[in-house]
């Protein structure tokens, strides 16, 4: 038998955005659940809340946004087809923080 190297792991592409707020925990998770619905209706993403980590999913995408005090955390794998479009989708996610958090 030949001994064949291991194949390599090639990690989806991540997004790791956070986002300073000033905003209580209430009008924080307000904000959040705006822009997941308009996310939900525009690309049949799937979310729901545990706490205050709103999990979203959808074929070639899974990911969270966290709320901590004084904190918005935005993280999510990306499967191959979407990674082209990665700093796209980057810029999104930043002008949607900054509408809802600045």
């Amino acid at each position: 038998m030949i001994a064949r190297p291991p194949t390599p792991v090639i990690p989806m592409p991540s997004i790791d955005i956070s986002h300073a707020h000033r905003k209580s925990s209430k009008s924080a998770k307000a904000a959040v659940e705006r822009v997941a619905q308009h996310i939900a209706e525009r690309f049949a993403v799937r979310y729901g809340w545990r706490g205050n980590v709103c999990e979203f999913e959808r074929s070639g995408v899974r990911g969270t946004i966290t709320l901590t005090p004084g904190q918005v955390h935005v993280g999510a794998e990306i499967g191959f087809l979407l990674a082209a479009i990665k700093p796209a989708i980057e810029r999104e996610v930043r002008r949607f923080l900054a509408e809802e958090f600045d």
